[in-house]
């Protein structure tokens, strides 16, 4: 069977060559929706102004809440089947399949529920003023009544990589985005639609590929494909399944948490304008962001499935490529970020103070990014071998051990700019608390080399 071919050749097949075939059809779909959400954020700059921009930056907490549900399910299951294919328990995987599903069903209906009756106290309670209120508000009603269909769409393109088929994954995001892009140019300068033509747009576009996606699983030649008897949850399975995702959606909950408090500092300090700002500078660096997790996400099913097979010379091999891999594209953002700023920023806006705001935001927020590449490839690692204690401790200690505090503490001395420099802070003790945990990990894995059998496998 190809599918079941392609699976063994996790543990055989040339580390490189298949981080390779891993990340990049991953690196070009994140790269495509980092593109998507920029566009986006062009479109409403130029097209409705720059309050619609801070309007839509109060709702990065609620994107933030939603990705954290969404990975608590789609990463572990990812993680999940990963492992098990490892191991050649192809019935299990099949299993946690089924179990996704009805699991992202639950969550998105719960979701769109709960938010929909206590929009605008939440948006309020995100930082929201009278002037951002109602952009925020037109935006979420639409992004809310799809979220249904977000958590499908993610959760599926999760498994799609882990059964060992980023091309189809990729697609899916590559698509998603295009349709994005001209259902932008159609629904906000062409209709004249706003805000509410961008989440429209959003939400029309992942639907679409929702329905391929399904097609794909639907198949009875997949070695994972949909069957009765695989969508009534199991304990043990969701178990296995939030045990792994804990991490990322703790780390995306904290996130949720985090961005409150920096839009309440960014009104506090600066006003709408800061807040327009981040979001600005925030949709730049992301673009850098998601292009490393397209390089997790190569990593993980190749880290899954030699963990899971004890292949320890291939596990650290990877890890290796990964690290070096994202510190070089890190490092490209921040000499575009050091070099272009104001460039950057006339992109979305023609106000001048938003321009000169957005230019200095991008330089703050992107300050140390060539070691937060270094970071993000090790948090994720802990994660895809199911060591997710460490995981979790590396996510939060960025943003709740460190971020948090100085977010209150340097605004004392230096205002704005106090604020502004506890991001760049905070990534840099987080990069080095990092290089300390994995420097002792490293340690034990070598002294335990000559005895496989004393490296635990993930609890699945």
């Amino acid at each position: 069977m190809d599918n079941k071919k392609a699976t063994l050749e996790l543990g055989t097949k040339p580390v490189g060559q298949l981080l390779w075939q891993y990340a990049l059809p991953a690196i070009i779909a994140m790269t495509a929706s980092s593109l998507y959400n920029i566009i986006d954020r062009i479109f409403i700059g130029q097209k409705v102004g720059p309050d619609a921009i801070a309007g839509l930056a109060i709702t990065f907490p609620f994107m933030n809440l939603a990705a954290a549900f969404g990975a608590a399910v789609g990463v572990g299951a990812a993680t999940a089947i990963s492992v098990k294919l490892g191991q050649k328990d192809y019935t299990t995987a099949e299993n946690i399949l089924g179990n996704t599903v009805t699991l992202n069903l639950i969550i998105g209906l719960s979701f769109t529920a709960i938010f929909m009756v206590f929009l605008d106290p939440l948006l309020r309670f995100f930082g929201a003023s009278d002037i951002t209120l109602p952009y925020a508000r037109s935006f979420m009603q639409i992004i809310i009544g799809g979220n249904v269909i977000s958590h499908m769409y993610f959760g599926l393109n999760n498994l799609l990589r882990a059964a060992s088929k980023p091309r189809s994954a990729m697609t899916a995001t590559v698509f998603t985005v295009a349709c994005n892009i001209l259902l932008d140019a159609l629904f906000i300068p062409g209709f004249g639609w706003g805000i509410r033509g961008a989440a429209l747009a959003t939400v029309i576009s992942q639907f679409l590929a929702l329905c391929w996606q399904v097609y794909l699983f639907s198949r009875p030649q997949e070695l994972l494909h949909f069957k009765q008897g695989i969508y009534r949850l199991r304990s043990r399975l969701v178990k296995a399944i939030i045990s792994i995702g804990i991490s990322p959606f703790l780390m995306n909950l904290c996130a949720c948490i985090i961005v409150v408090f920096v839009n309440k500092q960014f009104v506090r300090y600066g006003g709408d304008m800061a807040v327009g700002a981040y979001g600005i500078s925030n949709s730049i660096a992301t673009m850098f962001v998601m292009i490393v997790f397209g390089v997790n996400q190569g990593m993980q099913p190749i880290a899954g499935y030699n963990y899971g097979a004890q292949h320890n010379d291939r596990l650290k091999q990877v890890l290796r490529l990964a690290i070096v891999s994202a510190t070089a594209i890190m490092t490209t953002g921040w000499l575009l970020a050091m070099l272009l700023p104001q460039y950057i920023a006339r992109l979305f806006t023609t106000d001048a103070r938003l321009i000169e705001l957005s230019a200095m935001a991008i330089r703050y927020v992107m300050l140390v990014f060539p070691i937060v590449g270094f970071q993000m490839v090790v948090t994720n690692f802990f994660q895809c071998i199911g060591k997710v204690k460490l995981s979790i401790f590396l996510s939060l200690s960025r943003q709740l051990l460190f971020l948090l505090p100085l977010l209150f503490i340097l605004p004392l001395f230096g205002g704005l700019k106090g604020v502004w420099l506890a991001l760049p802070s905070s990534d840099a003790i987080a990069a080095i608390v990092a290089a300390g945990v994995m420097t002792a990990f490293m340690r034990r894995l070598r002294s335990a080399e000559s005895t496989p059998n004393n490296i635990p496998n993930a609890n699945l």
